[in-house]
């Protein structure tokens, strides 16, 4: 069976206005940023939000397996929902 891999985490930039966060979603095979997400608050959506759009550019076709550092953003109702529909999805 064949995988694809991501890996996910979060940054943050100090502006003029304040903290910037911004999400990333990394295919590991190609190293490329395939999805990612910004915003001034640190929800679960920053990472809901980068997730989805690495999975509608890239629509893969293999199995997917996202690796996160487990915060609380990844723990959230709204992330595993999304993980759980890519899952029934493939």
């Amino acid at each position: 069976m064949h995988y694809v891999h991501y890996v996910q985490d979060i940054t943050h930039v100090w502006i003029s206005e304040g903290w910037l966060y911004l999400a990333v979603v990394i295919d590991l095979y190609s190293r490329k940023v395939v999805g990612w997400s910004m915003s001034s608050r640190m929800k679960a959506s920053l990472v809901c939000d980068a997730l989805t759009m690495a999975i509608w550019q890239r629509q893969p076709k293999a199995r997917l397996i996202v690796h996160s550092d487990q915060g609380v953003q990844y723990a959230s109702k709204a992330y595993r929902r999304l993980i759980k529909a890519c899952r029934q999805h493939e």
